[in-house]
């Protein structure tokens, strides 16, 4: 039978700090590997306080960072960067916060391109078909829908 390592509230606190300092991580994520730890939430709170106070947990710069890097690098539209945030508790003043950053004209530059490289690489024959792969394509990726559907109507014909 194996038994399960346990931390003293200080080897938690260093061990959760260098996880912190790695990447960053929202109160949820933090909360869990804690839990995982099988620390009591006495401890949880103590060691979450600490990290906030000194400046290893902060939800804004979470959210800004997460926002800016699914954006520029996996293209997520603000609907799925919005869903993914709630998933991970985020606070609606935070996300919205977050989202403020990626400039209109960003957003909408970034669309344009994607959906002109999309629609050269899809290769189907069939205009409806070919219209739903695009469709789709953007949909799953949190692009708003009157965006998805005008574009789909102008480049595919």
């Amino acid at each position: 039978m194996q038994t399960k390592k346990t931390y003293t509230l200080q080897e938690a606190t260093k061990k959760l700090e260098h996880y912190c300092a790695y990447q960053e991580r929202c109160h949820k994520e933090v909360v869990q590997k804690l839990t995982d730890m099988y620390m009591i939430p006495e401890a949880i709170d103590v060691v979450v306080v600490h990290l906030l106070q000194h400046n290893f947990l902060n939800e804004e710069r979470f959210a800004k960072t997460f926002v800016r890097g699914k954006f520029n690098i996996k293209a997520w539209g603000r609907r799925r960067l919005t869903f993914e945030l709630k998933k991970k508790d985020i606070s609606k003043f935070n996300i919205n916060h977050a989202l403020a950053e990626i400039s209109d004209e960003e957003y909408i530059g970034l669309f344009n391109d994607l959906a002109e490289k999309k629609v050269d690489n899809i290769r189907e024959s069939n205009v409806y078909k070919k219209r739903k792969k695009f469709i789709d394509y953007f949909l799953y990726r949190g692009w708003e829908s009157y965006l998805v559907y005008d574009k789909a109507q102008e480049l595919i014909k």
